[in-house]
């Protein structure tokens, strides 16, 4: 059974965590992060312009694909363990 924290406790933990000093980024994680900040104009988006943004798009993709493809994007979703919907999604996002 999982017991709740306490306010003390709470505070005690967050006090630690800010303690600590931040780990230092690697060279691809820095490059990574500069890029994301110089594609980042400030702006912000509401949540519900967002949506409307979205309204045109299902999430959904159909790709044919030859079966070889099909079969070696399946068999590496097993080895890593995960469907292969959130293997391409994966590949897709690198």
């Amino acid at each position: 059974m999982k017991s709740e924290l306490t306010p003390a406790e709470l505070e005690k933990r967050f006090a630690l965590i800010q303690s600590k000093t931040p780990e230092a980024l690697t060279e691809e994680e820095a490059a990574s992060l500069a890029a994301a900040e110089a594609m980042d104009d400030g702006s912000a988006v509401s949540l519900s312009q967002l949506r409307d943004e979205l309204d045109g798009y299902s999430g959904r993709l159909v790709l044919r694909i030859p079966r070889s493809l099909h079969r070696a994007l399946k068999d590496a979703a097993k080895v890593e363990g995960v469907s292969l919907n959130q293997y391409m999604l994966y590949k897709l996002s690198r």
